[in-house]
């Protein structure tokens, strides 16, 4: 277009659509990745390094291939919340918790994840420092409010006092942190808590280095920002998407917001942007005290079929249920493993849905397609396909039976629902959809 052209159009108070930009590229096994959340506390009844290398089997046999260690530093002392203060309140960003072993451990650990082909990323916690972190000496590196003395980052956050990227010398030593520990420990990338704090700017300088050190690795932002994905992270929470389920599955909302949602995300974020799916995590409630038993699984059921990629929070796979189902940040509360027996459905529905979607690119990165449905207030009803592969997935969002049909012609569709028993062995009669309570079905199209 060119300049007399502009100006017509300026002139005329019009606008021109902007490109939409692209995420950055991710390596493939990012795309095809499951996260598997872990808190060191509360994991082992040894609580330390020693106690989750001794489960690497089971977390290999479980299908995930990515290992989130939860904050490992020593924790503030002072104003510490609960009985062991919070781990992303962090008094010295070099140094292990001694709770949960030495470095030396820290580099076992990670050199048995890399032997049985598990990838461990650490989280990490740039926002803000406990009140008796060393860095408290100079308060230029915190936010300080008229009178010059230095801040939480809101009023929630009490036991900690919020950095200041402003000033450059937070950014070159955090720079050092971050290169530090991925140098180190031979990490595979970070969880950036908070990592809308820091300024875009920080994050895009900050990737290139970590990229020099080790090629590929995995950036996951807990933050919405879709301009984080651009160039600094892989990976960036759904947090709408977790507020619309809790919403939709928790206090009955119309389960077509889901659909609503997805929608909506997607148009504010760059082309061929990934977001970390969750309905469960260490900042609330479990999902099996929010929504019932079965409807923690028909949640689950969602977060692993659709795009993006899925996390599962430690216990979830056992049906898990610490302090009546609150979290178990700030206490001594361990994953309660016996419960499997109890609920052998879960470690099952988790095995069979995690081998389900890694066999399948489909069920992975591949395109998402609503399908109409007679009963959008209950039902979910969409598709995935990929090369040459298409799935339908079906949920009940109610504690109701659900009768129904999709807008759909009949095909030659297999039950592979993960977790039900004989379910491969089913002749659906799609378009007619019948689902029990908070039932769910997986379909493939042979």
């Amino acid at each position: 277009m060119n300049r007399r052209i502009l100006a017509l159009v300026a002139a005329a108070g019009l606008c021109l659509a902007q490109p939409k930009p692209h995420a950055r590229p991710s390596a493939p096994w990012i795309q095809s990745s499951v996260i598997y959340e872990l808190n060191t506390r509360t994991f082992s009844k040894e609580g330390n390094f020693r106690g989750i290398e001794a489960r690497l089997g089971d977390l290999k046999s479980l299908g995930v291939d990515v290992l989130w260690l939860m904050p490992i530093y020593p924790t503030g002392e002072k104003l510490k919340k609960g009985t062991l203060g919070s781990p992303y309140s962090v008094r010295d960003y070099y140094a292990i918790n001694p709770d949960y072993g030495t470095a030396d451990d820290l580099k076992r650990l990670v050199r048995q994840a890399h032997n049985k082909g598990l990838r461990i990323i650490l989280d990490t916690v740039p926002n803000h420092t406990s009140w008796d972190n060393a860095l408290l000496r100079d308060k230029s590196f915190f936010k300080r409010d008229a009178e010059g003395n230095v801040v939480p980052p809101n009023a929630a956050w009490n036991d900690v006092a919020g950095l200041d990227y402003s000033n450059p010398k937070v950014r070159d030593y955090m720079d050092g942190v971050y290169r530090y520990w991925l140098k180190e420990f031979d990490l595979d990338g970070f969880r950036c808590d908070v990592a809308f704090g820091p300024p875009a700017e920080f994050w895009n300088h900050l990737r290139p280095q970590l990229d020099a050190i080790k090629p590929d690795i995995l950036m996951l932002a807990e933050a919405n920002v879709p301009q984080l994905l651009e160039q600094a992270f892989d990976l960036d929470y759904a947090w709408p998407f977790h507020s619309t389920l809790t919403e939709v599955f928790e206090n009955g909302e119309a389960a077509e917001a889901l659909r609503k949602n997805w929608f909506d995300q997607r148009s504010r974020y760059p082309l061929g942007a990934m977001e970390m799916r969750f309905s469960d995590d260490h900042d609330e409630k479990r999902a099996i005290a929010r929504f019932g038993e079965k409807g923690a699984l028909a949640a689950s059921a969602l977060v692993f079929t659709l795009d993006g990629v899925p996390l599962l929070y430690n216990g979830m796979e056992a049906g898990d249920v610490t302090e009546s189902g609150g979290p178990a940040l700030f206490e001594p509360l361990k994953v309660v493993w016996q419960m499997a027996e109890r609920r052998p459905e879960f470690p099952r529905f988790y095995r069979e849905m995690i081998a389900l979607r890694r066999a399948h690119a489909a069920l992975q990165q591949g395109e998402t397609v609503w399908i109409d449905n007679s009963d959008p207030a209950r039902l979910l009803s969409y598709m995935r396909k990929a090369e040459g592969e298409e799935f339908l997935v079906l949920i009940n969002t109610t504690n109701r039976p659900l009768y129904g049909t999709v807008s759909l012609a009949a095909g030659n569709w297999t039950d592979v629902t993960p977790g039900i028993a004989g379910g491969q062995h089913t002749t659906p009669a799609i378009p007619i959809v019948t689902l029990e309570a908070w039932g769910y079905r997986v379909y493939q199209r042979r």
